[in-house]
């Protein structure tokens, strides 16, 4: 499962091995059991790579071969693609911007996308894994 945190700064994308249900499921309970309000409905997330990013062509590769509607990839300019998912938003306020979105890939195309969104954050890209 992949999780980005969209907060007033930017955003964050990790990993998570949890399911994407179980982990929906601790959020609601925890919102419960506090007291605080939680929103969750299906919604799209995106965000943007540097074209010149490594490995992008392999991502780019990856995705035509799992011809899902779950992750696409955009050109927007000569600098920028954008990643596009498909998921679910959460947040404890819907006219806030902050909240998480997570959604399920492949474990190929979820390791992959994380790898790439370190390198163009972190210049650290690891394939032994």
């Amino acid at each position: 499962m992949l999780k980005l945190t969209y907060t007033e700064s930017g955003f964050h994308l990790e990993r998570l091995s949890q399911s994407l249900e179980e982990w929906v499921n601790t959020r609601v309970m925890l919102a419960l059991r506090s007291g605080t309000p939680i929103y969750v409905e299906p919604s799209a997330a995106s965000f943007l790579l540097p074209i010149d990013v490594p490995y992008l062509a392999d991502l780019e590769k990856l995705v035509q071969r799992e011809q899902g509607d779950i992750l696409e990839l955009s050109v927007c300019d000569e600098e920028t693609v954008e990643v596009s998912l498909q998921g679910t938003w959460i947040t404890n306020d819907p006219e806030n911007e902050e909240g998480v979105f997570v959604c399920l890939l492949s474990d190929r195309a979820e390791f992959f996308l994380d790898k790439v969104w370190q390198e163009a954050h972190f210049g650290v890209f690891v394939v032994n894994e």
